[in-house]
């Protein structure tokens, strides 16, 4: 799994290449964690190269999006997310607690 992170004035873009697993989703984690305590809550995930995201993958992004909106913070935007994946994310009841988006310059300019 290949992890990018960009800057913006008013988000953070994060970018994953590759499986989100049990031995990858700490990573995420730490990534995450890093620009939550710089006090930036508001984050855009790009999801358009996932491959795979396992139960420990899906407690990452439940556990970002818990802090995120925490005291009306921000909060977690999830961009192309590929079917099979949002296929997953529905199964699990998770849709209806993120915004998504076809590309990730729009979730950027939601925000």
């Amino acid at each position: 799994m290949e992890v990018t992170v960009e800057q913006f004035k008013r988000c953070d873009l994060v970018r994953v290449t590759g499986r989100i697993d049990s031995a990858t989703a700490p990573q995420l984690a730490t990534v995450f964690e890093a620009i939550q305590e710089e006090g930036r809550f508001r984050i855009v995930f790009d999801m358009a190269d996932v491959e795979f995201i396992s139960s420990a993958g899906l407690r990452v992004l439940i556990s970002t999006q818990k802090t995120c909106k925490r005291w009306n913070r921000g909060e977690l935007i999830l961009a192309g997310v590929p079917q099979k994946i949002y296929d997953v994310l529905d199964l699990a009841g998770f849709v209806p607690l993120f915004r998504l988006f076809d590309k990730d310059v729009e979730a950027v300019g939601s925000f």
